[in-house]
């Protein structure tokens, strides 16, 4: 007579088989398309990245060639422009913003303030491009419509980007002067203007146009 330890062995080792066996049939379909599906997964990601690289490879062809071509003597700027819109418009989504401020710089640089302000705002408006972009789209609307817009409108778009500890607070500084200078504000400029000149956490060139525009207004 086998030894019972030995049977109660055998048992369980069955029974487990058993459950197997009944676990393969219930699952075992599932388990297999569930592993078809994670190798198809894998392979569509693969074949994604390589998709998303070649379309960045391209993208930044594109845009170095556009680039170029602007710099060249007695390029047609307006073409450039609408390459860059293009760009903006079809591009993987690192080059979507950059291009379109690109954009927007030739359409102000040629003359065409109003598309260029409505790019600007389009950006800044936009809270899926990140806050370093949208902050530089809104300073840039400032500098382009400096002439133009009421100096308040210029003054509440302006304000937020001054703070001490934003990217862009020393251009945002002098050109918050600039709108007062606009205003008729001259002393409130001049004072920022001469606090900005003597700031030297900021840039030197912005420091030294500072300086000139305070002596200036101090004259």
């Amino acid at each position: 007579m086998p030894h019972l330890p030995d049977i109660f062995d055998e048992v369980e080792e069955d029974l487990r088989a058993e459950r197997a066996r009944r676990m393969w049939q219930r699952f075992g379909t599932p388990i297999i398309g569930a592993a078809l599906l994670f190798v198809a997964g894998l392979a569509g990601w693969q074949g994604w990245q390589w998709y998303e690289t070649r379309n960045r490879e391209a993208a930044a062809a594109a845009f170095m060639a556009a680039h170029r071509a602007a710099e060249a003597e007695g390029a047609d700027l307006p073409a450039i422009a609408s390459r860059f819109e293009a760009l903006a418009a079809e591009g993987p989504s690192g080059y979507r913003t950059v291009a379109l401020l690109r954009a927007a710089a030739l359409k102000a640089h040629t003359g065409d303030r109003e598309a260029a302000l409505a790019m600007y705002d389009r950006i800044a408006a936009d809270t899926s491009v990140d806050a370093l972009y949208r902050d530089l789209a809104s300073l840039m609307w400032v500098l382009r419509a400096l002439d133009t817009a009421d100096p308040a409108v210029l003054a509440a778009r302006v304000a937020p980007l001054a703070r001490p500890d934003g990217p862009w607070s020393a251009s945002a500084r002098e050109l918050a002067a600039l709108v007062a200078i606009r205003a008729g504000q001259r002393d409130e400029a001049r004072r920022a203007l001469e606090a900005l000149a003597a700031d030297v956490t900021a840039p030197r060139s912005i420091r030294d146009r500072a300086g000139r525009i305070a002596s200036g207004l101090a004259g």
